[in-house]
């Protein structure tokens, strides 16, 4: 991937990011990078799942709403880790 693949990359899931965290309700108090790094790792989830399922062929990157969605899953996930507090099973 080149420099400006990462780059576009990292804009559009900042984008993707951004849309996920006001679909997704709660609080999720997320700064800046947190954001965009939310929104790439979810265009991750998605390349990977569209990989595995025949959606995308090797090389290919995931779609902007793909990206979005993935994003909500890892934010869903990060509000149910946080609220669980980190307590252990039989404390």
């Amino acid at each position: 991937m080149s420099i400006m693949g990462i780059i576009g990359t990292v804009i559009i899931g900042f984008i993707a990011g951004l849309i996920a965290r006001a679909i997704h309700p709660g609080d999720d108090k997320l700064g800046f990078f947190m954001t965009a790094i939310l929104g790439v790792a979810g265009a991750a989830v998605a390349q990977l799942v569209g990989n595995l399922v025949g959606w995308y062929k090797a090389g290919d990157t995931a779609g902007f709403i793909a990206s979005v969605v993935g994003a909500i899953v890892i934010l869903m996930i990060y509000s149910r880790v946080k609220s669980s507090g980190g307590t252990k099973p039989g404390a």
